[in-house]
Protein backbone atom coordinates (compact mmCIF):
# COMPACT_ATOMS: atom_id res chain seq x y z
CA UNK A 1 0.00 0.00 0.00
CA UNK A 2 2.49 2.68 -1.22
CA UNK A 3 0.70 5.82 0.01
CA UNK A 4 3.57 7.82 1.45
CA UNK A 5 3.46 10.53 4.11
CA UNK A 6 5.21 13.60 2.76
CA UNK A 7 8.40 14.97 4.27
CA UNK A 8 7.98 18.25 2.39
CA UNK A 9 8.58 21.22 4.68
CA UNK A 10 6.34 24.15 3.85
CA UNK A 11 8.19 26.99 2.17
CA UNK A 12 8.46 30.56 3.46
CA UNK A 13 5.33 32.50 4.36
CA UNK A 14 5.36 34.58 1.17
CA UNK A 15 4.74 31.35 -0.77
CA UNK A 16 1.59 30.57 1.18
CA UNK A 17 -0.72 29.97 -1.79
CA UNK A 18 -0.61 27.45 -4.60
CA UNK A 19 -0.39 30.16 -7.27
CA UNK A 20 2.59 31.84 -5.59
CA UNK A 21 4.25 28.45 -5.09
CA UNK A 22 3.77 27.84 -8.81
CA UNK A 23 4.70 31.20 -10.32
CA UNK A 24 7.65 32.43 -8.25
CA UNK A 25 9.92 29.37 -8.73
CA UNK A 26 9.18 29.34 -12.46
CA UNK A 27 9.86 33.02 -13.05
CA UNK A 28 12.32 34.24 -10.42
CA UNK A 29 14.52 31.26 -9.59
CA UNK A 30 18.18 31.81 -10.35
CA UNK A 31 20.55 28.87 -10.81
CA UNK A 32 24.26 28.34 -11.33
CA UNK A 33 24.94 27.73 -15.04
CA UNK A 34 24.20 24.27 -16.38
CA UNK A 35 26.47 23.44 -19.29
CA UNK A 36 24.60 21.33 -21.82
CA UNK A 37 26.08 19.48 -24.75
CA UNK A 38 23.38 19.38 -27.42
CA UNK A 39 22.82 16.44 -29.72
CA UNK A 40 20.20 16.15 -32.44
CA UNK A 41 18.76 12.77 -33.34
CA UNK A 42 16.49 11.89 -36.26
CA UNK A 43 13.15 10.22 -35.61
CA UNK A 44 11.76 7.36 -37.74
CA UNK A 45 9.35 9.82 -39.42
CA UNK A 46 12.24 12.11 -40.43
CA UNK A 47 11.65 14.65 -37.71
CA UNK A 48 14.18 15.48 -35.01
CA UNK A 49 14.65 15.64 -31.25
CA UNK A 50 17.20 17.88 -29.55
CA UNK A 51 18.86 16.29 -26.53
CA UNK A 52 20.80 18.24 -23.91
CA UNK A 53 23.43 16.25 -22.03
CA UNK A 54 25.08 17.07 -18.71
CA UNK A 55 27.67 14.40 -17.96
CA UNK A 56 29.77 13.57 -14.91
CA UNK A 57 31.17 10.31 -16.34
CA UNK A 58 28.66 8.02 -14.64
CA UNK A 59 27.28 4.65 -15.74
CA UNK A 60 23.88 5.80 -14.46
CA UNK A 61 21.79 8.18 -16.56
CA UNK A 62 18.71 10.18 -15.61
CA UNK A 63 16.39 11.06 -18.52
CA UNK A 64 14.28 14.16 -17.81
CA UNK A 65 11.04 15.15 -19.56
CA UNK A 66 9.68 18.71 -19.29
CA UNK A 67 6.14 20.07 -19.19
CA UNK A 68 3.75 21.52 -21.76
CA UNK A 69 5.44 24.24 -23.83
CA UNK A 70 8.52 23.90 -21.66
CA UNK A 71 12.09 23.06 -22.62
CA UNK A 72 15.35 21.94 -21.08
CA UNK A 73 16.22 25.45 -19.92
CA UNK A 74 13.28 25.90 -17.58
CA UNK A 75 14.43 26.41 -13.97
CA UNK A 76 12.81 23.19 -12.77
CA UNK A 77 14.67 21.24 -15.46
CA UNK A 78 18.06 22.83 -14.85
CA UNK A 79 17.60 22.51 -11.10
CA UNK A 80 16.88 18.80 -11.42
CA UNK A 81 19.76 18.27 -13.87
CA UNK A 82 22.10 19.92 -11.38
CA UNK A 83 20.73 17.77 -8.53
CA UNK A 84 21.29 14.61 -10.57
CA UNK A 85 24.86 15.62 -11.39
CA UNK A 86 25.58 16.37 -7.74
CA UNK A 87 24.23 12.91 -6.90
CA UNK A 88 26.86 11.50 -9.25
CA UNK A 89 24.66 10.71 -12.25
CA UNK A 90 24.71 11.84 -15.85
CA UNK A 91 21.60 13.73 -16.96
CA UNK A 92 19.87 13.84 -20.33
CA UNK A 93 17.20 16.51 -20.65
CA UNK A 94 15.35 16.21 -23.93
CA UNK A 95 13.20 18.73 -25.75
CA UNK A 96 9.85 17.62 -27.11
CA UNK A 97 9.30 18.21 -30.82
CA UNK A 98 9.05 21.97 -31.53
CA UNK A 99 10.27 22.89 -28.03
CA UNK A 100 14.01 23.36 -28.58
CA UNK A 101 13.77 26.77 -30.22
CA UNK A 102 13.38 25.50 -33.78
CA UNK A 103 10.16 24.35 -35.48
CA UNK A 104 9.96 20.62 -36.03
CA UNK A 105 9.62 19.28 -39.56
CA UNK A 106 6.24 17.56 -39.33
CA UNK A 107 2.72 18.90 -38.86
CA UNK A 108 2.37 16.81 -35.71
CA UNK A 109 4.61 17.63 -32.77
CA UNK A 110 4.21 16.31 -29.22
CA UNK A 111 1.36 15.22 -27.00
CA UNK A 112 0.59 13.51 -23.69
CA UNK A 113 0.89 10.02 -25.12
CA UNK A 114 3.89 10.30 -27.45
CA UNK A 115 5.74 7.50 -25.66
CA UNK A 116 7.57 6.48 -28.82
CA UNK A 117 9.70 9.63 -28.61
CA UNK A 118 10.67 8.96 -25.00
CA UNK A 119 11.49 5.37 -25.92
CA UNK A 120 13.66 6.60 -28.79
CA UNK A 121 15.60 8.85 -26.42
CA UNK A 122 16.12 6.05 -23.89
CA UNK A 123 17.26 3.56 -26.51
CA UNK A 124 19.55 6.11 -28.13
CA UNK A 125 21.25 6.65 -24.77
CA UNK A 126 21.61 2.90 -24.20
CA UNK A 127 23.06 2.42 -27.68
CA UNK A 128 26.09 4.44 -26.59
CA UNK A 129 27.09 1.51 -24.38
CA UNK A 130 27.92 3.89 -21.52
CA UNK A 131 25.01 3.20 -19.21
CA UNK A 132 24.07 0.27 -17.01
CA UNK A 133 21.15 1.99 -15.29
CA UNK A 134 18.51 4.46 -16.46
CA UNK A 135 16.23 6.51 -14.21
CA UNK A 136 13.33 8.62 -15.48
CA UNK A 137 12.14 11.97 -14.13
CA UNK A 138 9.17 13.91 -15.49
CA UNK A 139 7.30 17.10 -14.76
CA UNK A 140 3.62 17.78 -15.45
CA UNK A 141 3.01 16.71 -19.07
CA UNK A 142 6.41 15.03 -19.11
CA UNK A 143 5.37 13.16 -15.99
CA UNK A 144 2.21 11.92 -17.68
CA UNK A 145 4.28 10.85 -20.66
CA UNK A 146 6.68 8.99 -18.36
CA UNK A 147 3.84 7.19 -16.58
CA UNK A 148 2.27 6.25 -19.92
CA UNK A 149 5.61 4.88 -21.10
CA UNK A 150 5.97 2.70 -18.01
CA UNK A 151 2.32 1.64 -18.00
CA UNK A 152 1.43 1.28 -21.68
CA UNK A 153 4.77 -0.13 -22.83
CA UNK A 154 5.37 -2.25 -19.75
CA UNK A 155 6.94 -5.18 -21.55
CA UNK A 156 8.88 -3.07 -24.05
CA UNK A 157 10.67 -0.73 -21.65
CA UNK A 158 14.38 -1.68 -21.59
CA UNK A 159 15.47 -3.63 -18.52
CA UNK A 160 18.03 -0.94 -17.70
CA UNK A 161 15.17 1.44 -16.80
CA UNK A 162 14.97 0.76 -13.08
CA UNK A 163 13.13 3.58 -11.29
CA UNK A 164 11.15 6.77 -11.97
CA UNK A 165 10.00 9.90 -10.15
CA UNK A 166 7.41 12.33 -11.52
CA UNK A 167 5.94 15.56 -10.20
CA UNK A 168 2.76 17.62 -10.66
CA UNK A 169 1.18 15.21 -13.13
CA UNK A 170 -2.30 15.80 -14.65
CA UNK A 171 -2.83 12.05 -14.90
CA UNK A 172 -6.59 12.44 -15.45
CA UNK A 173 -6.53 14.74 -18.45
CA UNK A 174 -10.22 15.51 -18.90
CA UNK A 175 -10.75 16.78 -15.37
CA UNK A 176 -7.39 18.57 -15.33
CA UNK A 177 -8.43 20.49 -18.44
CA UNK A 178 -11.68 21.42 -16.72
CA UNK A 179 -9.67 22.59 -13.72
CA UNK A 180 -7.43 24.78 -15.87
CA UNK A 181 -10.48 26.31 -17.56
CA UNK A 182 -11.58 27.88 -14.27
CA UNK A 183 -11.35 31.69 -14.07
CA UNK A 184 -8.71 31.47 -11.34
CA UNK A 185 -6.39 29.77 -13.83
CA UNK A 186 -6.96 32.21 -16.69
CA UNK A 187 -3.39 33.53 -16.47
CA UNK A 188 -1.99 30.08 -17.24
CA UNK A 189 -4.42 29.34 -20.06
CA UNK A 190 -3.66 32.62 -21.82
CA UNK A 191 0.06 31.95 -21.66
CA UNK A 192 -0.25 28.39 -23.00
CA UNK A 193 -2.65 29.32 -25.79
CA UNK A 194 -0.48 32.25 -26.88
CA UNK A 195 2.61 30.05 -27.10
CA UNK A 196 0.74 27.35 -29.01
CA UNK A 197 -0.71 29.98 -31.35
CA UNK A 198 2.76 31.17 -32.33
CA UNK A 199 3.76 27.65 -33.28
CA UNK A 200 0.58 27.12 -35.27
CA UNK A 201 1.17 30.35 -37.19
CA UNK A 202 4.58 29.06 -38.22
CA UNK A 203 3.15 25.70 -39.24
CA UNK A 204 0.43 27.40 -41.29
CA UNK A 205 3.19 28.63 -43.61
CA UNK A 206 4.13 25.03 -44.44
CA UNK A 207 0.92 23.05 -43.91
CA UNK A 208 -2.82 23.52 -44.23
CA UNK A 209 -3.65 24.86 -40.78
CA UNK A 210 -6.86 26.82 -40.32
CA UNK A 211 -6.35 29.58 -37.76
CA UNK A 212 -9.71 31.25 -38.38
CA UNK A 213 -11.34 32.12 -35.08
CA UNK A 214 -8.37 31.03 -32.96
CA UNK A 215 -8.98 34.00 -30.67
CA UNK A 216 -12.24 32.36 -29.59
CA UNK A 217 -10.39 29.36 -28.16
CA UNK A 218 -10.18 29.75 -24.39
CA UNK A 219 -9.74 26.17 -23.11
CA UNK A 220 -7.51 23.19 -23.75
CA UNK A 221 -10.53 21.10 -24.71
CA UNK A 222 -11.33 23.52 -27.53
CA UNK A 223 -7.69 23.60 -28.64
CA UNK A 224 -7.24 19.84 -28.46
CA UNK A 225 -10.49 19.18 -30.31
CA UNK A 226 -9.47 21.46 -33.18
CA UNK A 227 -5.71 20.84 -33.38
CA UNK A 228 -4.10 18.26 -31.09
CA UNK A 229 -6.54 15.45 -31.82
CA UNK A 230 -6.61 15.62 -35.64
CA UNK A 231 -2.88 16.34 -35.91
CA UNK A 232 -2.02 13.23 -33.91
CA UNK A 233 -4.58 10.67 -35.02
CA UNK A 234 -7.24 11.02 -32.34
CA UNK A 235 -10.95 11.27 -33.11
CA UNK A 236 -11.55 14.15 -30.72
CA UNK A 237 -10.30 15.78 -27.55
CA UNK A 238 -12.35 13.27 -25.58
CA UNK A 239 -10.68 10.38 -27.41
CA UNK A 240 -7.27 11.94 -26.81
CA UNK A 241 -7.92 12.35 -23.09
CA UNK A 242 -9.26 8.83 -22.70
CA UNK A 243 -6.35 7.19 -24.50
CA UNK A 244 -3.53 9.30 -23.06
CA UNK A 245 -4.50 9.77 -19.41
CA UNK A 246 -1.85 7.84 -17.52
CA UNK A 247 -4.23 7.09 -14.66
CA UNK A 248 -5.63 4.27 -16.81
CA UNK A 249 -2.25 2.55 -16.96
CA UNK A 250 -0.80 2.98 -13.48
CA UNK A 251 -1.83 -0.54 -12.45
CA UNK A 252 0.51 -1.99 -15.08
CA UNK A 253 3.70 -0.24 -13.92
CA UNK A 254 6.33 -2.80 -12.89
CA UNK A 255 9.26 -0.71 -11.63
CA UNK A 256 9.38 1.50 -8.50
CA UNK A 257 7.73 4.76 -9.52
CA UNK A 258 6.98 7.80 -7.38
CA UNK A 259 4.28 10.39 -8.13
CA UNK A 260 4.30 13.59 -6.08
CA UNK A 261 1.22 15.80 -6.56
CA UNK A 262 0.65 18.75 -4.24
CA UNK A 263 -2.84 19.16 -2.83
CA UNK A 264 -2.76 22.90 -3.60
CA UNK A 265 -1.64 22.46 -7.22
CA UNK A 266 -3.88 24.86 -9.20
CA UNK A 267 -3.59 22.67 -12.32
CA UNK A 268 -4.85 19.44 -10.79
CA UNK A 269 -8.36 18.14 -10.19
CA UNK A 270 -9.24 15.72 -7.41
CA UNK A 271 -9.15 12.91 -10.00
CA UNK A 272 -5.40 13.52 -10.41
CA UNK A 273 -4.67 11.92 -7.04
CA UNK A 274 -4.73 8.17 -7.80
CA UNK A 275 -5.03 6.82 -4.27
CA UNK A 276 -6.65 3.51 -5.20
CA UNK A 277 -4.04 2.80 -7.86
CA UNK A 278 -1.29 3.32 -5.30
CA UNK A 279 -3.03 0.99 -2.87
CA UNK A 280 -3.29 -1.75 -5.47
CA UNK A 281 0.10 -1.58 -7.21
CA UNK A 282 3.11 -2.29 -4.96
CA UNK A 283 5.42 -0.60 -7.49
CA UNK A 284 3.52 2.70 -7.67
CA UNK A 285 4.08 5.21 -4.86
CA UNK A 286 1.92 8.29 -4.31
CA UNK A 287 2.87 11.28 -2.17
CA UNK A 288 0.47 14.21 -1.78
CA UNK A 289 2.00 17.05 0.25
CA UNK A 290 -0.38 19.82 1.28
CA UNK A 291 1.90 22.45 -0.25
CA UNK A 292 4.01 22.71 -3.37
CA UNK A 293 1.93 24.29 -6.13
CA UNK A 294 2.51 23.15 -9.71
CA UNK A 295 6.14 22.16 -10.30
CA UNK A 296 7.08 24.38 -7.38
CA UNK A 297 8.00 22.50 -4.18
CA UNK A 298 10.23 25.29 -2.88
CA UNK A 299 11.50 24.53 0.63
CA UNK A 300 13.45 27.78 0.79
CA UNK A 301 13.10 30.00 -2.27
CA UNK A 302 15.92 32.37 -1.34
CA UNK A 303 18.36 29.56 -0.57
CA UNK A 304 17.39 27.60 -3.69
CA UNK A 305 16.22 24.49 -1.85
CA UNK A 306 13.60 22.41 -3.66
CA UNK A 307 11.86 19.35 -2.30
CA UNK A 308 11.29 17.86 -5.75
CA UNK A 309 15.03 17.66 -6.33
CA UNK A 310 15.82 16.25 -2.90
CA UNK A 311 12.96 13.75 -3.08
CA UNK A 312 13.82 12.57 -6.58
CA UNK A 313 17.41 11.82 -5.58
CA UNK A 314 16.24 9.98 -2.47
CA UNK A 315 13.72 7.83 -4.30
CA UNK A 316 16.03 7.01 -7.19
CA UNK A 317 18.60 5.89 -4.62
CA UNK A 318 16.00 3.55 -3.15
CA UNK A 319 14.97 5.65 -0.16
CA UNK A 320 11.21 5.24 -0.03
Amino acid sequence: MPLLPSRFRQGPSYLFKGHFQTILPSTLRRLPPVKYLRERIVTPDQDFLDLDWSRVNSTTLVVLSHGLEGDTHRPYMKGMVRAMNIAGWDALAWNFRSCSGEPNHQLHSYHMGAVEDLDLVVRHALASGLYQTIYLVGFSMGGNLTLNYLGQWTDRVPAQVERAAVFSVPCHMKSACTQLAKPTNRIYMRRFLKSLHEKLKEKSQRFEVDLTGYEKITTFEQFDDRYTAPFHGFESAADYYERCSSISHLHKIKIPTLLVNAQNDPFLSKECFPVEQAKQNPHFYLETPKEGGHVGFSEDFLKGLYYSERRAVEFLKGII
